[in-house]
């Protein structure tokens, strides 16, 4: 019995391990093809075999890798799909800025699906990249099999709370900083203006991890555009981080989520700053059908800060 006893034990933490486990050279096993979409081409990285999951990263404005760090080792079991939104990462950056919306992100999902001969597929939107992981769904209901939103955004209107959130916890909590924020914003600087970006971007990451600051993404170590602000500045507006404009305010997804036929996992964190659980939970009560789950040792990153919990709880759900 004892050696039983001990045998679980061991493959318990092999088991744990795994989930916990983050490969360096994941980057490596993938290759860019460059597919031609209304005249630009855009950057897809896919591999494996089996059902396929779209992966949407965050920002707007990040580029494919930190969900490829995240969750690249998924090809082992499904086709998975990594892609560059226009003008991010590899892929060609619009002739006017006026074509960064979300809903031309939406529909680059679909002309991928196309191109990529898919029937169904599955989305995985982390942060911002639920946005249109949500549009994509109400818009194309018979398209999707199944969605997982991590720490996402359900309307203009929750983005423009949460943004609220966050310069009331820098205030409070940072006035020696917040000061000099004031200051330049008296003087008519917006968050896009470099002046103030410089101040506001050297705030503490707490609100973006809960328990170590210090956490980084899986990212690679080639050279790559990580960000694209002008992106972000079209989608959020050129005061986002106070006054959301641009096409993200004007998403609103409430009304349609009960509709939504994908089965889907809503995942949160406790200490998020970002997605804040004032707004998040009330996922509940407009997509009840969806499992909502809260991380409550976790920011905004719960694969990173609680990733036996997390993966163990991806791979049940993408596997049923």
């Amino acid at each position: 019995m004892k050696s039983l006893l001990k045998l679980i034990f061991v493959l318990l933490l092999i088991s744990t391990s795994l989930y916990a486990q983050q490969d360096p050279n994941i980057f490596n096993k993938f290759e860019s093809k460059f597919y031609t979409i209304d005249g630009y081409k855009i950057n897809v990285e896919l591999k494996g075999s089996g059902d396929p999951i779209f992966f949407l990263p965050g920002g707007p404005g990040n580029s494919h890798d930190y969900m490829q760090g995240n969750f690249g080792q998924y090809y082992k079991t499904n086709t998975v799909v990594f892609f560059d939104f226009l003008g991010r990462g590899k892929s060609d950056d619009a002739k006017d800025a006026s074509e960064y919306s979300v809903e031309n992100d939406v529909e680059l999902i679909e002309k991928l699906r196309v191109l990529l001969k898919f029937d169904k597929i599955s989305i995985v939107g982390h942060s911002y990249g639920t946005v249109p992981a949500q549009a994509y769904s109400i818009k194309y209901p018979d398209n999707v099999d199944k969605m997982v939103l991590i720490n996402g955004f359900h309307s203009g209107a929750m983005w423009q709370a949460n943004c609220d959130s966050y310069n009331h916890y820098a205030k409070t909590h940072f006035p020696e900083k917040w000061k000099k924020v004031d200051s330049l914003r008296a003087l008519g600087y917006v968050s896009s203006d470099k002046e103030l970006a410089k101040v506001y971007g050297n705030f503490p990451t707490k609100y973006i991890y809960y328990h170590n600051t210090k956490l980084k993404q899986n990212s690679p170590k080639y050279k790559h555009r990580g960000w694209a602000n002008d992106v972000y500045v079209a989608i959020i507006g050129r005061d986002g981080d106070f006054d959301v404009s641009g096409s993200m305010i004007k998403q609103d997804y409430r009304k349609q989520l009960k509709d939504v036929k994908a089965k889907t996992l809503i995942i949160a964190g406790r200490y998020d700053g970002v997605s804040t659980p004032e707004f998040a939970v009330q996922y509940k009560t407009f997509m009840p059908q969806a499992q909502f789950v809260m991380f409550e040792q976790s920011a905004h990153n719960p694969y990173l800060e609680e990733p036996e919990k997390f993966y163990k709880l991806f791979d049940t759900f993408i596997k049923e």
